[in-house]
């Protein structure tokens, strides 16, 4: 690191902090301005904010591991939630934005009814906006303590490489994290969702341009070859796109998957389990985002872009350094680290402080959003809702700043406990199965109820904390993604059982939820009687016509850039004539829809 690389590193902070101090007086007038932007967000900007947020500093290391043990197609692990993403764009942006809430867990009282739906807005909050959240941060913020290790392997804090503070133990690079999350918190206090997002627009670009220029001249190294180097050195097998069928999951894992492993991987997890960035529905930091642009139309083209961006443009410039860090570090124990020793032992000065620069910027765009997107559900869905009801806008909004302190601190206090979580996802799309349908099923089927989405909340995660404290529990055992049949027929028995063993929802709530919502298909034919006068803007067919180019679109522009990335013209081709068809198709469908 030169006196370049810092400087460039502390201009990005001076640029942060500029945007946090603009954007303070906007973010103070109320808790719409600090957690929606007053509904004034662009939708370019809404989407592009949901993107930067999901480019968090572990993102480029995970997917190096993926493609260390399992090549290029170790990707599908979560490439298959595109097909939830375009879900999102075509079945759900709109109708989040008809509902006028604040944050996604409000609309449980907007949909349901009773003692049941109080209870589970409460749960939801807590444990999304305070147990997810602080291990999401304190996630992120091992991976940027491990890229900060590995740059600078002799860093010491006041001489000292490690500070003990009673039963806690942080070292000088967690130090350093922790400061950086303070500071992340400070300028996220500050200048509400505006801030955040003009921020992660500009950290968006930086780590993209990063990365990029980052595959660039690690494919010019005369070690790696470029690709035709690549492909010389590395098996055949690891340029794959699509998993194999066949073998074992313990002995391949993703890259050769059993055909019962194919079909919950990729025709299951992604409408059934719940996963942060990637909610059956929508949901969480998208569904803010989304409620946060001025129109339907605009929640409708955010989630679009956020999700054409997040699987088409991010994934290949990671995948190329991962390829070549196979090459240069063949023998590495953690394949994660080779993503960040390709960082510092190719780049030239002023490039690799701008690299560095954008992995804090990832880094503190995913914390800036966690902290705002959590805080608003334990100010609006918590305190608001169960504490203190008629307060002013000021008091909420200076609560709300005092939690995003409290919530960074307890984020980094996690991050001292956590070792290793490298199998979290599992555990969180296994603790979640099931749930998604109920996600998916109460904007469409009026019967629905609080107490089933209680149930498939609760029911998943009983039955992982059973088996995680030695009791057994039947078809558990089986490996990921295996285990996710048994979790989710159980799951949907259940709540199936309770919906019809319990009351509806209040009709008075579901005629107004359908006269605003105006939800399509035959799920709500007893409700839509009533309301002779009220037509749903599009049919589900139409959507699901939508959905389909959607997801033709997506996949035909991942692989049409592998393809001609590889050196494959003619597949590439033909990914380009998909792409020009669907996105044509979705041009004309979309420009000549009915306004609502």
């Amino acid at each position: 690191m030169t006196l370049l690389d810092w400087t460039i590193i502390g201009c990005y902070f001076l640029f942060a902090s500029f945007i946090a101090v603009y954007y303070y007086r906007r973010a103070s007038q109320n808790t719409t301005e600090f957690f929606l932007g007053g509904h004034q967000m662009p939708w370019w900007l809404a989407g592009i904010s949901m993107v930067a947020t999901t480019f968090a500093a572990d993102t480029p290391l995970a997917v190096t591991e993926l493609v260390a043990q399992n090549g290029i197609a170790g990707n599908w692990l979560w490439w298959n939630f595109a097909l939830g993403g375009m879900l999102t764009v075509f079945f759900f942006a709109r109708l989040w934005r008809r509902c006028g809430i604040q944050t996604d867990v409000e609309f449980v009282e907007y949909r349901y009814s009773g003692r049941a739906a109080a209870w589970l807005r409460g749960i939801k909050a807590m444990y999304f906006g305070l147990l997810m959240n602080v291990v999401i941060i304190g996630w992120v913020s091992l991976a940027m303590e491990t890229v900060i290790e590995i740059l600078m392997p002799d860093l010491t804090l006041f001489g000292h490489e490690a500070f003990t503070f009673g039963p806690i133990e942080v070292s000088s690079a967690l130090a350093i994290v922790a400061a950086l999350v303070v500071l992340v918190s400070v300028y996220a206090l500050l200048s509400g969702l505006w801030g955040v997002a003009v921020t992660d627009v500009v950290q968006f670009v930086l780590a993209m341009g990063g990365c990029i220029l980052m595959a660039i001249l690690v494919l010019r190294d005369p070690a790696v070859g470029g690709i035709a180097g690549l492909k010389a050195q590395l098996p055949a097998e690891t340029f794959r796109f699509l998993p194999t069928l066949g073998g074992s999951v313990e002995a391949a894992g993703v890259l050769a998957l059993s055909v019962p492993a194919f079909i919950a991987f990729i025709g299951m997890q992604w409408w059934s389990s719940w996963y942060p960035g990637s909610e059956p529905g929508g949901g969480g930091y998208v569904a803010q985002r989304m409620l946060g642009t001025p129109d339907e139309r605009g929640s409708m083209f955010a989630a679009l872009l956020y999700t054409i961006a997040h699987y088409c443009i991010r994934p290949w410039p990671w995948i190329l350094v991962a390829l070549a860090a196979l090459v240069l570090y063949p023998d590495l124990t953690d394949s994660r680290a080779g993503f960040v020793l390709v960082m510092r032992d190719i780049l030239p000065a002023g490039v690799l402080g701008l690299m560095v620069a954008a992995f804090l910027a990832a880094f503190m765009s995913t914390v800036s959003t966690q902290l705002n997107w959590g805080v608003s559900y334990l100010i609006n869905d918590g305190w608001r809702r169960f504490i203190q009801r008629d307060r002013s806008e000021r008091y909420y909004v200076g609560l709300s700043r005092l939690f995003t302190v409290l919530l960074g601190g307890v984020s980094i206090i996690v991050a001292t406990r956590l070792n290793s979580i490298s199998e979290a996802w599992t555990l969180i799309l296994t603790a979640s199965a099931g749930l998604g349908l109920v996600l998916i099923l109460r904007w469409y089927w009026w019967r629905v109820n609080a107490w089933s989405e209680l149930t498939a909340t609760l029911v998943p995660i009983a039955m992982v904390t059973l088996q995680l404290l030695g009791v057994p529990v039947p078809g558990l055992e089986a490996p990921f993604p295996n285990n996710l049949f048994i979790v989710v027929a159980v799951t949907t028995a259940c709540w199936l059982a309770v919906t019809y063993l319990t009351a509806p929802t209040d009709p008075q709530v579901l005629n107004r939820f359908y006269a605003s919502v105006r939800p399509a298909g035959p799920g709500w034919h007893p409700v839509a009687g009533l309301h002779p006068d009220i037509r749903p803007a599009e049919s589900v067919i139409q959507m699901a016509r939508h959905w389909l180019a959607g997801v033709i679109l997506v996949y035909s522009s991942l692989f049409g850039t592998g393809y001609i990335l590889m050196g494959r013209t003619l597949p590439g081709l033909l990914c380009m004539c998909l792409i020009a068809g669907s996105a044509s198709y979705l041009w004309w469908a979309l420009g000549h829809r009915q306004p609502a």
